[in-house]
């Protein structure tokens, strides 16, 4: 199975690109964050004749939201509303027997202090709830995936030293989503693939020359349970952030073995 992960930036307005990457890629699953549209305006039907005719979405107006767009019948399409904050930004399916979670984590804000930074404490509080759901819920033949906002690795970053106290990179971000992923037993398929050397897969737009500068952050993650952590490959469709009007970040890609 080939699944991809992308933060599209708004699905409506990268539905071209979208229909691009489907053409080139051909997954079998692709997930998307940060749709930013409610969801009876999401342009499924561009994609039905290059085959895509399931999706299954959790829409929210102008801020989050989370699809999948498949060529496999989806199952047990279930939206989960962690902390109960009521922002569209978990959905999971299940699809040939897998359960595949897509996520958009919250970005955190810019003061990495949750005394000071309500966003920041939000983020906190959100990851941990994640982590309480996957202990009580050991995850098996399970796929997580999507934007978490979190650079885990010193190579995950354009310079560690001085990222440390940014928001993404700091050590308390870190140690959480480590913890979550210990706790899920979850394997880094990308950094299975790809242990050594700096691989980003989201540069910002601030950028006047983003691969001049090649500032980036590797916030984007598919992530497998220990059962089905066989694999043959995962890259990051770095070509896709050059792109004409396209999203600061870029999709990653992992081809499974299941």
């Amino acid at each position: 199975m080939k699944i991809i992960t992308w933060n599209v930036n708004s699905i409506r307005l990268r539905s071209r690109l979208i229909y691009k990457i489907l053409e080139l890629e051909n997954p079998e699953i692709l997930c998307l964050q940060e749709c930013k549209s409610p969801t009876e305006n999401m342009p499924f039907d561009i994609f039905k004749p290059l085959g895509y005719k399931y999706s299954a979405c959790w829409g929210q107006k102008s801020y989050n939201g989370v699809a999948f767009i498949s060529k496999i019948p989806l199952d047990k399409i279930e939206k989960k509303d962690f902390l109960k904050c009521g922002e569209a930004r978990h959905i999971s399916i299940v699809a040939r027997g897998l359960t595949i979670h897509n996520f958009y984590f919250p970005a955190g804000g810019d003061i990495p202090d949750s005394n000071l930074n309500k966003k920041f404490h939000f983020k906190l509080e959100y990851i941990k709830e994640v982590e309480n759901y996957f202990n009580k819920k050991k995850p098996s033949r399970s796929i997580l995936v999507g934007d978490l906002n979190i650079a885990p690795e010193s190579d995950d970053v354009w310079d560690h030293k001085k990222l440390l106290n940014v928001v993404s990179h700091t050590p308390i971000e870190v140690n959480q989503l480590k913890n979550l992923q210990k706790t899920g037993d979850w394997v880094d398929v990308f950094r299975k693939h790809n242990p050594k050397g700096k691989y980003f897969s989201w540069w910002s737009y601030r950028s006047k020359d983003w691969k001049l500068s090649n500032k980036g952050r590797r916030l984007d993650h598919i992530w497998v349970s220990a059962d089905i952590r066989n694999s043959t490959n995962c890259y990051i469709l770095r070509s896709v952030r050059d792109w004409d009007k396209t999203s600061d970040h870029a999709p990653v890609v992992a081809e499974l073995k299941i």
